[in-house]
C-alpha cells in the first residue's frame, strides 16, 4: 500500500511502490533551512564581530580633544596643558599629556643648565610616541642612553607632533630654535615623504580626523560608490571591520606572509627598486622641504641631525636578509641619506641594526605603521649607539663597552 502521510521526521513519501519511493522535502522547509542557515551565518559573524571588538576596542573620545585645528598653515597644535586618553585597537589606552607649550615632552622647557647637552626632537606621531606611554617612547629613553655612553649630562625635549609634515617644520622652525638646542633631531618616516606634497591640514583632512570610524566607512563607501566601484565599496567596510581586522592582524604575525601582502599593496612603492613617478614626486618634494629646514638651522649654527625611522615591513625584509626581485628595504634609506647630506645635514642610519635582531617587526603594530613600546626600546638602543658612533663630534662615545648591548627583549 502507498501512502501519502508525512513521516515523524518531516519528510513526505511519494505514492509509487516501496523501492521506488522518494522523500520530499514539504514546501515550508524550502523557506525554513535556509532561513536558519542565513541566521547561523550572521550570528556567527556577529559574535565574531562582537568578540573582535572586544579584544581590539577603541577609545570613544580621541586625540582630537586635544589638538588645535584653527591654523593649517602651522599643522596640527595641541592644546597647552591638555590630557587626552586615547584606546587605539592593536595598544593599551595610552595618556596623552602636553605641557604649557603644547608638547608632549614629559616636562616643561626650562631655561638650559650650564653643562647640559640639550636636543630638540622634530618630527611627527612616530617621534612624539603615537600609542605608546610617554615614559616608553625613545624620546624618554634616549637622554639616559646617551648619558651613559658618552658620560656627559644629555636632555631630550620633544617637539614632535601627529601629522608634522616636513614643511611644517620648516614653518616653525623659530619655536625650534627658541629652545636653544645644542642639536636638532629630526625623525623621518615613509610617511612623512609621502605626504609632503599634501596641503597641510586640508578641510578633508581635518574632517576624517575629527569625524568618527562610523562616519570615516560611510564616506569612503560612498566615494567608492561614486567611482562605481564595488571592490572599493567592500574593501571599505572591510578595512573597518573588526572581524577581518582581526583576521589580518593574526595573519602578520607570520614574518613572510606580512612582508608579502605589505608588498602587494600601494604601501609598498616605495620598498621598489624602480619607484613609479608619484614616489619620484615626494622625493623631490621632500628635497625642497629639507632645504627650507638645513638653510635655517645653518644659519643658527646647529647641528641638524635626521634618521629615517623605518616601517614594520622594511625592518621585517632586512630580518629575513632576503627580498623579492625588483625590492630593496635599503633603497629610501639611501635616498634620504643623499638628500640630507647633500645640503650639509648629519645622518645616522638604524636599518642595519635590525639585520641581528629576530623578528623585529613584532616590535611594530601589526596592522599599523608605528613602532610599539618594544619597537621604541630597539630605536633608543639602536639610534645611542650611532649618534655616539662619531657620527656626531659632540657626543662621542667615552667607551665601547655599552655600545655592546644587545637587543634581545
Amino acid at each position: 500500500m502507498t501512502s501519502n502521510a508525512q513521516s515523524g521526521s518531516g519528510f513526505a513519501r511519494t505514492s509509487g511502490p516501496p523501492e521506488q519511493a522518494e522523500l520530499v522535502l514539504p514546501r515550508r522547509d524550502w523557506l525554513l533551512l535556509p532561513g536558519i542557515s542565513l541566521l547561523t551565518i550572521c550570528l556567527l559573524a556577529g559574535s565574531t564581530e562582537f568578540i573582535a571588538r572586544r579584544v581590539f576596542s577603541v577609545s570613544n573620545t580621541g586625540m582630537p580633544g586635544c589638538v588645535l585645528f584653527n591654523n593649517s598653515s602651522a599643522g596640527l597644535r595641541a592644546v597647552p596643558n591638555s590630557v587626552c586618553w586615547v584606546k587605539d585597537p592593536e595598544g593599551p589606552p595610552v595618556e596623552y599629556r602636553f605641557n604649557s607649550r603644547g608638547h608632549r615632552a614629559g616636562k616643561e622647557l626650562l631655561p638650559k643648565q650650564p653643562g647640559i647637552f640639550r636636543i630638540v626632537m622634530v618630527g611627527s606621531s612616530t617621534a612624539m610616541g603615537d600609542q605608546v606611554a610617554q615614559e616608553k617612547t625613545f624620546a624618554a629613553l634616549l637622554p639616559n642612553e646617551l648619558s651613559q655612553r658618552t658620560g656627559r649630562s644629555i636632555e631630550l625635549y620633544n617637539e614632535a607632533m601627529v601629522a608634522e609634515y616636513p614643511q611644517n617644520i620648516a614653518s616653525r622652525f623659530d619655536e625650534v630654535l627658541a629652545a636653544k638646542p645644542d642639536m636638532i633631531l629630526w625623525i623621518i618616516t615613509p610617511f612623512d615623504i609621502r605626504v609632503v606634497s599634501a596641503v597641510p591640514l586640508s578641510a578633508d583632512v581635518k574632517k576624517r580626523i575629527a569625524q568618527g570610524l562610523v562616519a570615516n566607512v560611510w564616506s569612503r563607501m560612498k566615494g567608492a560608490a561614486a567611482a562605481r566601484s564595488m571592490s572599493g565599496a567592500m574593501a571599505a567596510l572591510s578595512d573597518h571591520s573588526r572581524a577581518a581586522f582581526l583576521t589580518r592582524h593574526f595573519l602578520f604575525q607570520s614574518q613572510s606572509q606580512y612582508v608579502k601582502s605589505y608588498l602587494m599593496g600601494p604601501e609598498g612603492e616605495f620598498l621598489k627598486t624602480k619607484t613609479d613617478a608619484e614616489w619620484q614626486s615626494y622625493l623631490s618634494r621632500f628635497t625642497v622641504a629639507v632645504a627650507a629646514v638645513e638653510d635655517q638651522a645653518k644659519a643658527a649654527g646647529v647641528p641638524l641631525v635626521a634618521v629615517l625611522v623605518p616601517y614594520r615591513a622594511q625592518v621585517a625584509m632586512v630580518s629575513m636578509g632576503q627580498w623579492p626581485p625588483g625590492c630593496d628595504p635599503y633603497q629610501l634609506d639611501n635616498k634620504v641619506r643623499s638628500i640630507i647630506e647633500s645640503d650639509g645635514g648629519i645622518y645616522v642610519d638604524v636599518l642595519p641594526a635590525f639585520r641581528t635582531i629576530p623578528n623585529p617587526e613584532q616590535g611594530f603594530f601589526s596592522m599599523d605603521t608605528h613602532p610599539d613600546a618594544e619597537g621604541h626600546r630597539m630605536i633608543a638602543l639602536s639610534l645611542a649607539k650611532e649618534l655616539t658612533s662619531r657620527a656626531v663630534p659632540q657626543l662621542v662615545a667615552v667607551s665601547r663597552a655599552k655600545s655592546e648591548i644587545g637587543f634581545g627583549r
